[in-house]
């Protein structure tokens, strides 16, 4: 968390393609993104100076601003040159980088074609998504109230900024309750994600997890499950219903601010933080250095 408010933070934002002072990097209030959620945006960290699967997730960008019904005005390319140049600018070797792209203010209402659409790239210090203490031992998640809606009502597999409300409602409310998170089920009932990240659940050493059928399938997924085929693990993907947890026999999430973290307990049912998790905690702690990325 930082210690000052992120709109004073130092530094440059990269916005629609000019190196902007941090504190100078504004938008009007009625813009479209703000009042219809006309937003899209990536998570992204740099070790050692170069950021984790880059192109990935600026693909991923693209895609996501295609499923909302605009395309941003900067290449994968462009994007990718931003990034790396803003992360040097900035002077971290080890930091959060965000892109987010939107619908501005040239109409208001629901309607709104002919916005332009903005994209500004971040790029700030940010350790551990979770205190480092409880990380250790495996946080603690509790049941959310709201769950993931049926892909028939959204676009679900866009990384949207409108798809998080619900999350920050029940991270909120987790919180407050003395958790660390939240385990969101999706409109059917069955286990989906937390509120942003994927989740695994292990049993017998075969790793399960839910199919990412009505939320993100996550770059950090499908990287932790790169590394899991990788050591022999078995990965079986399906529908998990939450009285399942009550046999599994470790728990983690996946995301790129989570990493890969150890859950000791999600509502009433326990878990320890096992072999295969601290396994795949080192693996990815590995894989996202330069020299590993480099070999890849």
């Amino acid at each position: 968390m930082a210690s000052v408010p992120f709109d004073q933070l130092e530094g440059h934002i990269w916005y629609n393609g000019e190196f902007v002072p941090w504190r100078d990097a504004k938008l009007h209030v009625l813009s479209h993104g703000l009042h219809y959620a006309s937003s899209v945006f990536e998570g992204e960290r740099a070790y050692g100076g170069v950021i984790f699967k880059l192109r990935e997730h600026t693909e991923r960008l693209h895609n996501s601003a295609r499923l909302l019904g605009f395309e941003i005005p900067y290449s994968v390319e462009e994007i990718d040159d931003a990034c790396n140049e803003l992360l040097e600018r900035q002077g971290f070797q080890d930091a959060y980088v965000r892109p987010i792209a939107w619908r501005g203010s040239e109409m208001m209402g629901v309607s709104a074609q002919h916005n332009r659409i903005n994209l500004a790239i971040a790029i700030w210090q940010w350790p551990s998504y979770f205190k480092p203490e409880e990380r250790l031992k495996g946080i603690r998640l509790e049941m959310a109230k709201y769950r993931r809606p049926d892909p028939a009502t959204i676009p679900s597999e866009s990384k949207a900024a409108g798809l998080y409300m619900i999350c920050t409602l029940s991270k909120h409310e987790a919180e407050s309750n003395g958790y660390a998170d939240a385990l969101m089920l999706d409109w059917r009932g069955q286990v989906a994600e937390a509120t942003g990240a994927n989740v695994f659940f292990v049993k017998d050493g075969v790793i399960h997890t839910p199919t990412p059928d009505c939320f993100l399938d996550g770059i950090t997924r499908r990287t932790v499950i790169e590394l899991a085929k990788k050591r022999g693990y078995e990965i079986i993907e399906r529908a998990i219903m939450p009285e399942e947890m009550e046999d599994f026999d470790e728990c983690f999430l996946t995301g790129t601010a989570a990493e890969v973290t150890p859950v000791s307990e999600v509502g009433k049912y326990r878990f320890t933080v096992g072999e295969v998790t601290t396994n795949l905690v080192n693996d990815y702690a590995q894989a996202v250095q330069p020299v590993q990325q480099a070999a890849e």
